[in-house]
């Protein structure tokens, strides 16, 4: 029987706890661990720790990988009245081939989200500075992405316009193989800057 999504989940959550407890360590871990200012910060058991749940997490992904068990969870999304059920990768799992099918597959719903919520609100490109965006730019730039994400701060509604590996498309090292367009739209100026960096 293969392991499902839910479960790899449970079982790296228990992984996550056994490993800050001391529960499992990685001898090693001094050897692989090429910082010597951060080391001695740390200490051997802190990084030990951290490495004993990498290369569990490492034998997960394999797990994935080899039985095509899907990284992606489901997400109950809520903005000013409005609901969406989207899919998203989770944090401590990868993507599978199919996943990016699924996440393909609900790009048109999480769009038609945002137009509906985002009704009567100004449109800003996320970039090193807040750029004024109009709602059609942000539908020819949808169209050159594969799969859209949302989160919102407050009163403020962010869109992800995605592509390439999932995993990394939030990452600046990923560019341009993987990546995320983002936009804000908002009544006034956006406040919540600090969600940017995160999100």
């Amino acid at each position: 029987m293969t392991y499902t999504t839910k479960e790899l989940i449970q079982i790296l959550d228990r992984e996550l706890c056994a490993s800050w407890k001391g529960e499992r360590v990685l001898l090693s871990a001094n050897e692989r661990f090429q910082d010597p200012v951060l080391s001695m910060a740390l200490g051997q058991d802190k990084i030990s720790k951290v490495y004993a749940y990498r290369e569990f997490r490492e034998q997960v992904h394999q797990y994935q990988r080899t039985h095509q068990v899907s990284g992606l969870v489901w997400r109950e999304f809520q903005f000013q009245g409005k609901s969406l059920r989207f899919p998203e990768l989770h944090n401590q799992l990868v993507a599978v081939p199919k996943d990016k099918e699924v996440l393909r597959a609900a790009k048109g719903s999480v769009l038609a989200f945002w137009q509906q919520a985002t009704q009567g609100m100004q449109f800003w490109l996320v970039g090193k500075q807040l750029v004024p965006i109009t709602a059609e730019e942000i539908a020819r730039l949808a169209k050159g992405t594969e799969w859209a994400e949302v989160e919102a701060a407050q009163n403020e509604l962010y869109l992800g316009l995605c592509w390439g590996n999932p995993a990394e498309c939030h990452y600046q090292r990923a560019y341009p193989d993987s990546g995320c367009d983002r936009a804000i739209a908002a009544k006034t100026e956006p406040r919540s800057l600090k969600l940017i960096g995160s999100w």
